[in-house]
């Protein structure tokens, strides 16, 4: 079960060990995965390895292939396993043709299958989102409770950062799937910003009552009438996400996808505009050299590698999603998303409040019976 060797050692550790230092971390990496495969993959885990030092890694693929990269960083090498994988999976494969071809035998599968073993505790990959997907369900299963899982994203915002689900899994999701998506985020934000009940809201065309379809506006009578120990705060617009005016937003994965390319592509055209008008002339281009200071931070701020990482949440294991095209900085953010979500416990609080959604929903029946 994912997490399970970090989660031995924390129940091992003797009582005079309570400030000990960071307890290790094993994580899968698929090597193969991405549009750039060992290069991107070793030297972002590179980086990670730097800011963790609590992490160990064991890379899933072509040993000949990864060598080449891993001899090149021998500090790094010290810290690695590799395991030999025959098949990589391609972008562009379907996940059926995927499930076929790379079951048992490719770099995606057998580090999935890692964490289901016990030999590492979160696996993340860049490869195929739709194969990850697929292998993920199939070997890791989803949890008791949860009907479908839900890919969460990291979104920046203007005070900070916020968690979208579903951005891509779970097409049009009923009403008891978005609370369940619900349950899910807030138990990601609490791991990831450390907030002890995160601001949960459901996107909607508006924030009153009868806005929306009859899926949406159930879901948000289910998480009013529960009595779950969550702080939803209610219908949020598309424009609220970028504000941060909660910590958590619920959609299904087919607008959330939507939203997640739009804000993407509006970035990039915003760049691009900034950008031309900055070099249109040449006081233009000295105003741009005063102003450096304030444009580089604000590139800082809108840099996706900095937000890398979507987690499939669900599952029985921490399975991390690496954007295909990004480059080392990209990927060990990622790797460090998953760190944060093992460490913290992510598996153990979203079992605990699965159960807790199912045992009041279970009463609730019973009462109205």
């Amino acid at each position: 079960m994912g997490g399970s060797l970090y989660l031995a050692a924390v129940l091992n550790q003797g009582p005079e060990s309570t400030v000990a230092k960071p307890i290790k971390i094993t994580l899968a990496l698929d090597a193969m995965g991405g549009d750039s495969g060992p290069a991107v993959v070793i030297a972002g885990a590179r980086l990670a390895a730097e800011w963790h030092p609590e992490a160990n890694f064991v890379l899933y693929g072509d040993e000949a292939q990864i060598n080449v990269e891993l001899d090149k960083v021998p500090k790094l090498k010290e810290r690695c396993q590799i395991s030999h994988s025959e098949i990589a999976i391609q972008m562009d494969e379907k996940p059926s043709q995927a499930l076929r071809r790379g079951r048992y035998k490719s770099s995606m599968w057998q580090a999935i299958e890692a964490v289901k073993d016990g030999k590492a505790d979160a696996v993340i990959s860049a490869g195929n989102t739709g194969a990850l997907m697929a292998m993920s369900r199939f070997v890791l299963r989803t949890i008791p409770g949860i009907e479908r899982p839900a890919i969460a994203a990291i979104w920046p915002t203007e005070i900070g950062e916020s968690i979208v689900l579903d951005v891509g899994a779970t097409v049009g999701a009923d009403a008891r799937q978005l609370v369940e998506f619900a349950v899910m985020g807030e138990a990601m934000a609490s791991c990831l910003f450390k907030v002890e009940q995160p601001r949960v809201g459901l996107l909607n065309i508006g924030v009153e009552e009868v806005k929306g379809n009859e899926d949406v506006r159930e879901a948000a009578s289910m998480l009013r009438r529960l009595n779950l120990r969550m702080n939803y705060v209610g219908f949020v617009e598309g424009d609220d996400i970028g504000k941060g005016k909660v910590d958590v937003v619920v959609t299904e994965g087919f607008t959330g996808n939507v939203a997640l390319k739009t804000a993407e592509g509006t970035a990039k055209q915003i760049t691009g505009f900034l950008k031309a008008a900055l070099n249109s002339s040449i006081i233009s281009k000295l105003g741009a050299l005063l102003a450096s200071g304030a444009f580089n931070a604000l590139r800082e701020r809108l840099d996706p590698r900095k937000h890398n990482g979507g987690v499939f949440l669900g599952l029985n294991g921490v399975v991390v999603k690496s954007h295909g095209g990004t480059d080392a900085l990209g990927f060990a953010t990622a790797i460090g998303v998953a760190i944060d979500m093992v460490r913290n416990g992510l598996m153990n609080r979203i079992t605990t409040d699965v159960a807790e959604v199912n045992s009041v929903l279970q009463s609730t029946a019973i009462a109205a019976e």
